[in-house]
């Protein structure tokens, strides 16, 4: 859809409803079963969570996979007989009676501002809840347990450890076993095993939590994207810079950013008399930058970028890959610009944006779409008070986005505190969005940096900033890349992108001899010398998702002359050496996304 995307209508959110009720029946059948093979079974809660439900139980014995399908047998005995869900309301005394033995359900009794307390029945088993429900088991349709995980009681490491049981359901078989399909392929693509799997990066618990090495080939990959990224930019008039990785303190307070990010900030160091900290964003730098001398209004728009390397801290259980880490590298811009030129600028990012984003292989509304963060004018504890410059703010990016015709939607209270924002929603696999980079209109910074410029008339005046990164942090790009492509790279990012296999050690001068002259025009080759069979060596380059192998024996050794194979295992017409060469020369300066020569 072009423009605006519409909330959801009445049908969908009837849609949505039935089936999360559903799956919230289904949550309390699972722990019918798990009461019928665990009399003595202590129960937590059992809520219902994206495309299914869980339940805590606290059990005599810790489960195992081999247990999953025992209680699933069960649950399809209880879904078969059809018992019908009743509910009741109950004093408080008698809910304490009801649950006599189950102390996690006497806590939340407890806890209840209520003084009456709903409890509803399948058979012979009653829980504690607020529904609803379906009418009876028999309308519950296709479910599966997925796993068992280790959950603390409210979330408190202080609380006794329960067992955790995670299940899907669906309307029917069909979206079932879909979703299970589309599983199978996120698992497949997880750029942790991925990772692994090409040797691109490790975590290593010496060095700490979240906190990626990149091995060689990682290593090429990230700097080819950061070259890219430079040399895009100082295309496009932005001066880069080096800024340092740590500050004083006061220069976050200075910018806000402190109340505000100072528990996910690192604890600060004391050296001499000031108070450094690791930074969590590189704006504040960027606006001393700026501020170092004055500015008259022919140096705007000033367009400083940088990779900078930022710090924040990240809960344990948060950390995923390279999605999710406490030290990264961030493509990083602060447009110091004039009012009126705000517009200009913002479709001179979103121009940026997308030419980066189809380098890289992704797809305007496929891949990615927009998304108009906004504020909330009540909520001026969260977000600066001037009604008149968020209404401007807002509008402006609204209008931007319309007269792109971009595929967007708008949520409320998910601006920075400082200005409305884009966020580019990048798709997984799985079809979840989340939030690669941003483009944030800044009316805050420049009040509190006291930033200004020398206009045409002789008078000092206040600029707004515009916050932006052209492909987010380089770690969770690289993230993304690796599940986009499930590691088969496009050539020109490849770590190696072609490998020489010489049918027998008679043809290894000649695999030298093209090894030699492929590398003097920059391409990343390597000679598969090992004593190997050669069919061997054509596997492991496949699986390495190597783009190009030249296979050469007697015959290209006497024609000067390469045997071309993809990875895909399509077989390439012989080509000369320099046809090779030229061909997949183009294929990397253009940055080619399919695999052809």
């Amino acid at each position: 859809m072009q423009g605006k995307n519409m909330t959801n209508n009445k049908d969908e959110k009837a849609i949505d409803e039935k089936l999360d009720t559903m799956r919230h029946s289904t949550a309390h059948v699972m722990a019918e079963a798990v009461k019928s093979i665990f009399p003595e079974a202590k129960f937590g809660i059992g809520p219902t969570i994206e495309n299914g439900f869980y339940y805590d139980f606290d059990l005599p014995r810790t489960l195992t996979p081999e247990d999953l399908p025992v209680i699933e047998a069960k649950m399809q005995e209880i879904v078969k007989a059809n018992l019908p869900f009743s509910y009741e309301l109950v004093s408080k005394d008698e809910a304490r009676r009801i649950f006599a033995g189950q102390p996690y359900k006497l806590e939340l009794i407890d806890e209840l501002p209520e003084e009456k307390v709903t409890v509803y029945r399948q058979g012979n088993f009653v829980d504690m809840c607020r529904g609803p429900h379906v009418k009876s088991t028999g309308e519950i349709k296709a479910f599966k347990l997925m796993s068992i995980a280790g959950a603390y009681w409210r979330g408190s490491e202080k609380r006794p450890m329960l067992q955790r049981i995670y299940g899907v359901a669906f309307n029917n078989q069909k979206e079932l076993d879909e979703y299970l399909v589309t599983q199978e392929e996120i698992k497949k693509r997880d750029h942790r095993k991925i990772g692994k799997d090409l040797d691109l990066f490790v975590f290593m618990d010496l060095v700490g939590k979240g906190l990626p090495i990149f091995t060689e080939k990682g290593s090429i990959i990230r700097r080819t994207l950061e070259r890219f990224v430079v040399d895009e930019e100082i295309k496009r008039g932005y001066k880069h810079v080096y800024t340092p990785d740590l500050a004083n303190i006061e220069l976050y307070k200075t910018s806000g950013h402190y109340p505000y990010y100072k528990d996910s900030m690192y604890p600060v160091m004391k050296v001499d008399e000031e108070e450094l900290m690791l930074r969590p964003m590189t704006c504040p730098h960027h606006f001393q930058y700026y501020a170092s001398k004055p500015r008259s209004y022919r140096e705007l728009p000033f367009r400083i970028a940088e990779l900078a390397k930022q710090f924040r801290y990240e809960k344990s259980g948060e950390l995923t890959g390279l999605m999710r880490v406490r030290s990264f590298c961030l493509a990083d811009s602060h447009i110091i610009c004039q009012k009126d030129q705000a517009t200009g600028e913002l479709n001179s990012v979103l121009d940026l944006i997308e030419y980066m984003a189809s380098a890289l292989g992704y797809k305007a509304g496929e891949n990615y779409r927009y998304r108009l963060s906004l504020g909330d004018r009540k909520d001026d504890k969260k977000y600066y008070k001037d009604d008149e410059s968020w209404d401007f703010a807002e509008n402006v990016l609204r209008q931007v986005l319309i007269q792109r015709k971009a595929n967007y939607f708008e949520v409320e209270k998910e601006a920075a505190f400082y200005g409305p924002k884009i966020d580019i929603q990048m798709k997984n696999v799985a079809g979840k969005e989340d939030t690669a980079f941003t483009v944030q209109y800044d009316f805050v910074m420049p009040k509190r940096f006291k930033l200004s410029y020398i206009d045409k008339d002789g008078k000092g005046k206040e600029p707004i900033v515009i916050h932006r990164s052209s492909i987010g942090a380089i770690e969770r790009t690289m993230a993304f890349l690796i599940e986009h492509y499930a590691g088969a790279f496009p050539v020109w990012l490849s770590p190696v992108q072609a490998v020489i296999i010489p049918v027998s050690d008679l043809h290894l001068e000649y695999a030298r001899k093209l090894e030699a002259e492929l590398k003097t025009a920059d391409i990343r080759i390597q000679v598969d010398d090992r004593n190997e069979r050669m069919n061997q060596k054509i596997r492991d380059a496949q699986l390495e998702k190597i783009p190009y192998m030249l296979v050469v024996g007697n015959k290209e050794a006497e024609n000067g002359t390469v045997s071309v194979r993809l990875r895909t295992g399509e077989q390439l017409p012989s080509l000369s050496l320099d046809e090779f060469k030229s061909k997949i020369k183009q294929v990397i300066v253009e940055r080619v996304n399919e695999l052809k020569l």
